[in-house]
Formats: C-alpha cells, structure tokens, sequence
C-alpha cells in the first residue's frame, strides 16, 4: 500500500479504535492516524502469532485486524497512565 493509503487507513482505524475505546475526545486527527498505523502493525503481530494473516490491503479483515491492533494499543496506553 502506499504512503497515502496507509494515511488514511490509519486515520480510519485510529478513528473508530478512539471511539470504541472512549477516548476520543483526548486524541486530535495526528494521534488516531498514528495509532491506527501503530495498530495495524500489533494487530498484524497478533495474527501472525495465532497463525493468520495480517494486514494485507485495504479491506474489511485488513481493518479488523488493524482495529484490534489499536484497541489493544489504546488498552495498554490506558493501562500505564492510569
């Protein structure tokens, strides 16, 4: 994927992960691009390990697994600070 894809699929991702994780009002559009990102390479570890694909383009699997990715980002983040 290209550098303008990954931008936006970040964003998405970041977005969404933000929302369902309530913490969207803490995070400005350069962090959820960021942890979307961030998220998609976790999430892609996480498959790998369990024997899946990870992200591989930009589809419906490709944003859950990056999704999950982020929540446990965002979980792990929430973890520390707290």
């Amino acid at each position: 994927m290209g550098v303008i894809i990954w931008i936006v699929f970040g964003a998405l991702v970041g977005w969404v992960a933000s929302m369902i994780m309530n913490t969207d009002a803490e995070q400005g559009a350069m962090l959820n691009i960021i942890i979307g990102i961030v998220g998609a390479v976790i999430g892609g570890f996480i498959m790998s390990f369990l024997g899946q694909s990870g992200v591989d383009g930009f589809n419906l699997y490709s944003f859950l697994v990056a999704l999950l990715g982020a929540c446990a980002l965002i979980a792990i983040v929430k973890a520390v600070r707290t």
